[in-house]
């Protein structure tokens, strides 16, 4: 076999088979099959015939649902080898080109925007949040199967079952114990902030009340100075604070160390006005000028002539 003969071969195959002459002619099959499934009066004009593939053919019509601008409804029909009765396949509406489509679904933790959330709504946190990491481990606890450990599970399946109340505090952790240090650091939680979650936190607070804005550029001084800082804890607390200024723009709002507003503490005395520079030339003072002595002198000099 030459190469040109299996070239020919393969084109053949490849191209869509000629429709089906009993199945392309099954228009009022397809018709009433798609006004079936929609309603009579929706289903439009007969508009093509696509083959599917061997005695397997797709009427399309158009659809005059005003809602669904550009889609077509597709009637796929089939016929038996030998067969002379055309049977329904499937009855599907299709978007067109020019369909009118819904956008694309975003998940809503993509959609959810800083002030979405309102009173009794829940926002869970993923597993494997980048801004969360583990907190305390637990160093301090004791092994599973010590009797330590099996007195504490037995009193809590006791509170379980008898819904008992707790009306006294825990018992804070001993002096110089790994949970009285991570007490200490603010770290004796389930998960805590993860370096990426404190640089996305500093960042944005950054942007809102920073350096860079209008109101810290016009400042006479910077929060570091101001009595109305209130410092934050841990490793935020070398650049954050929150302002505490009740007339300050960004009173109750974690502001920058180099952000400033007029509200500073210190800016007590209103800053004298520059003094204008005395202009050149006077324009607006009256010169005088002595009329009589003018009229005098030229009558000398009349008397003289």
């Amino acid at each position: 076999m030459s190469a040109a003969t299996t070239r020919g071969r393969t084109a053949r195959t490849a191209r869509t088979p000629v429709p089906d002459r009993l199945c392309a002619e099954a228009v009022d099959l397809a018709r009433a099959a798609a006004e079936e499934a929609a309603a009579p009066g929706v289903v439009g004009e007969h508009v093509a015939v696509v083959s599917e593939g061997d005695r397997v053919v797709t009427h399309y019509f158009e659809c005059e649902d005003p809602g669904y601008r550009g889609w077509r409804w597709a009637v796929t029909v089939a016929r038996a080898s030998r067969a002379k009765n055309v049977t329904l396949d499937e009855t599907v509406l299709l978007p067109g080109g020019d369909a009118l489509l819904a956008p694309e679904w975003v998940p809503w933790s993509e959609r959810l925007r800083p002030g979405d959330m309102g009173p009794g709504d829940l926002l869970p946190t993923e597993a494997d949040d980048l801004r969360l990491e583990p907190g305390y481990t637990g160093a301090d606890e004791p092994p599973p199967n010590s009797a330590v450990a099996s007195v504490t599970g037995e009193l809590a399946d006791l509170v379980d079952a008898e819904d008992a109340e707790l009306t006294t505090r825990p018992e804070p952790p001993l002096r110089g114990s790994i949970a009285a240090v991570a007490d200490e650091l603010g770290v004796r939680r389930a998960r805590v902030l993860s370096r990426y979650g404190l640089r996305e936190a500093a960042d944005r607070w950054d942007e809102e009340f920073g350096a860079k804005t209008p109101m810290a550029q016009a400042a006479p001084a910077s929060c570091v100075s101001c009595a109305f800082l209130l410092p934050l804890a841990g490793s935020l607390r070398q650049a954050f604070g929150v302002c505490a200024n009740e007339f300050a723009p960004a009173d109750g709002h974690v502001v920058s160390l180099a952000y400033g507003c007029g509200g500073h503490s210190e800016a007590a005395v209103m800053p004298t006005p520059p003094k204008p520079a005395p202009h050149a030339l006077d324009t607006v003072r009256v010169d005088e000028y002595s009329l009589r002595a003018e009229a005098e002198g030229s009558s000398e000099d009349l008397g003289h002539a």
